[in-house]
């Protein structure tokens, strides 16, 4: 099987030699490998953010290939549903599924169409790890360069390479992730959990201050042996309840028994909890009751939501069916295909179903009253 990536693989993550960790983010160093650590960490550790992505790409997934001759077009539904995608995956949707994840979290992403050797026809495709690869445009066409080591990568066919760039831009011309701006903000919401955490460690493993006052010169005399048994009777009694025993504890004179922290005012955090996340998800496109926030919003600013929500997914489906088209055109080519062939999206959800519904039975309606306006001018 003719392929280009797998050759040069590394055998072991070099990206991440050499890597800091840096309040809980592990960041690689380099300027491009530290902001792809970072984006790799900020899903892993904020499950919003990792959430938001899921739901992106299973939100854009669902598609049909449609031909004029049906013959046809079961051969090629067939031919796709059961190639194969990288190691155990299968199916045409599987790679967009895989390609789209790459696209949004790192702002680009690299695909291979396999060839085999025998048939000469496709034999599967293969997502690559854009973080291992540099592409840019040479004399020669496109140049694909192995980050590790910078040595050039060979392009026998670079019909078959299979590349995307997210908000390409003249400063970043390959491309910008869709968490560019969010580090940061992710960076202060772990700190914040961790701190909630830590607060509510000490809260649970509660700590005694035991304090002894003599009340006299005679109990002054001997204060430190009374403190000492003190001490030791409070530790056994400690001891003991940890075994499922109870001890009482007796004490004569002033003596005043205190939690350390008990007077401690634990911050509220839902004010910049609730301001981060909606920098989140103003970032991310995603409704807030898809995430499982329950914020106070009308029915009319979840519509306007999920509006913003279906034209984000317009864009990628657009990127994504120019991809899809290659490996399609591609296909038919080798095996002598002649027939004009298309890919239809499913809809969004089915509130978009009952929209289109409503849309078609309004322009029926209009063009019926307009047909009897005319008529009645005649």
């Amino acid at each position: 099987m003719l392929t280009i990536f797998r050759k040069n693989s590394p055998a072991f993550m070099e990206v991440t030699s050499g890597a800091e960790r840096n309040e809980g983010f592990r960041v690689a160093l380099g300027t491009r490998l530290l902001e792809e650590g970072l984006y790799e960490e900020l899903r892993r550790q904020v499950p919003v953010i990792d959430a938001a992505i899921t739901k992106l790409v299973r939100l854009t997934g669902g598609f049909n290939i449609v031909c004029e001759d049906k013959a046809v077009e079961e051969e090629l539904r067939r031919f796709f549903d059961e190639l194969p995608v990288s190691i155990s995956g299968r199916s045409l949707d599987t790679f967009t599924q895989m390609y789209l994840d790459s696209l949004l979290t790192y702002g680009r992403a690299i695909g291979e169409i396999l060839v085999s050797e025998n048939t000469r026809g496709i034999a599967g495709l293969y997502c690559a790890d854009c973080t291992h690869y540099r592409v840019r445009h040479g004399n020669d066409g496109i140049e694909l360069t192995y980050t590790p080591t910078g040595d050039r990568v060979s392009l026998p066919d670079q019909n078959r390479l299979l590349y995307t760039a997210l908000n390409p831009s003249p400063k970043n011309p390959s491309g910008n992730s869709l968490l560019r701006g969010l580090p940061v903000f992710g960076k202060i919401i772990t700190r914040i959990f961790r701190t909630v955490g830590q607060n509510f460690e000490r809260a649970g493993n509660v700590r005694y201050a035991v304090t002894y006052k003599p009340s006299g010169e005679g109990d002054a005399q001997f204060a430190k042996e009374r403190a000492q048994e003190i001490a030791r009777q409070w530790s056994d009694g400690m001891a003991a309840s940890k075994c499922g025993s109870i001890k009482d504890f007796v004490a004569v004179g002033d003596v005043q028994i205190k939690v350390i922290g008990a007077d401690g005012v634990i911050l509220d955090t839902n004010v910049p909890v609730r301001q981060i996340l909606e920098q989140m998800v103003s970032k991310l496109s995603i409704p807030p009751f898809m995430l499982g926030l329950s914020w106070s919003t009308t029915e009319r600013m979840s519509s306007q939501q999920a509006d913003i929500l279906t034209s984000e997914i317009d864009y990628y489906r657009r990127l994504l069916t120019q991809v899809m088209m290659r490996i399609i055109r591609l296909h038919c080519a080798m095996r002598g295909i002649d027939e004009k062939v298309d890919i239809v999206w499913d809809n969004v959800n089915l509130q978009d179903e009952e929209s289109l519904a409503r849309a078609r039975l309004y322009n029926a309606q209009a063009a019926e009253i307009e047909e009897r306006l005319k008529g009645g001018m005649a």
